[in-house]
């Protein structure tokens, strides 16, 4: 199941949203404003985030610049009051990927949370294909050819991070950050032995490796 992040101080705005979200098949996390939406990205893997502009303690504005400057990628839609031209542009220059203006149709809000996931190849299938291998999200599985490896949960994550963006390059910091969540008291060499159990399993995969970026991270490129 997909998890949603709705960032929106108005308490019964936010449930709202959050039931809408639960119905069409997402799990829909809740916080009031940026300070406690970091809290929850310390601990919780999320993919996209819908966030309200103003909000006490840390706005929304902020709140995606510090997103971005952590160099992470999450889709964010962000629904407001505020419907001027500058307040949008504000909006799309720190980082968002999308912008609505209160009051909205749920329905509408629903297409372009589904739309902003496909963008992002993070489909409800919850799948990603390189060549003719599978990872499959839910149950955590590797599958190429007549073989099936049931990784174990931040391997697979890392992986699943990895493919999903071929050639692109990821710190170990920032992949530390999104997956063992900011908090972690483990340091990013955790990353480099995670990285070695994954090329014990696929070392021979035909259609992928790991590529490693000296002084940066790593990449997954296609054979």
């Amino acid at each position: 199941m997909l998890t949603v992040l709705v960032i929106e101080d108005d308490p019964k705005l936010c449930q709202l949203f959050s039931t809408v979200l639960s119905k069409n098949g997402y799990h829909a996390l809740q916080a009031g404003d940026g300070l406690q939406a970091w809290t929850l990205l310390e601990r919780e893997y999320v993919d996209l985030i819908i966030s309200d502009i103003m909000m006490p303690n840390m706005n929304g504005y902020e709140f995606v610049k510090a997103l971005r400057d952590r160099n992470f990628d999450t889709p964010v839609l962000m629904i407001t009051a505020k419907d001027d031209f500058s307040s949008k542009k504000q909006g799309f220059v720190l980082g968002i990927d999308d912008y609505m203006v209160k009051p909205v149709d749920v329905n509408e809000m629903i297409l372009r949370v589904t739309a902003l996931l496909r963008r992002a190849k993070i489909v409800h299938e919850r799948r990603q294909t390189i060549g003719e291998t599978t990872l499959d999200y839910d149950s955590l599985t590797v599958s190429f050819h007549e073989n099936f490896v049931v990784l174990p949960q931040k391997e697979f994550y890392l992986l699943y991070k990895l493919v999903s963006y071929p050639n692109k390059i990821f710190t170990r910091r920032q992949l530390m950050d999104e997956i063992w969540g900011m908090n972690s008291e483990s340091d990013t060499q955790t990353i480099d032995v995670h990285i070695n159990r994954l090329r014990r399993h696929f070392g021979e995969n035909p259609d992928f490796e790991i590529i490693t970026i000296r002084g940066l991270g790593y990449k997954v490129v296609k054979k």
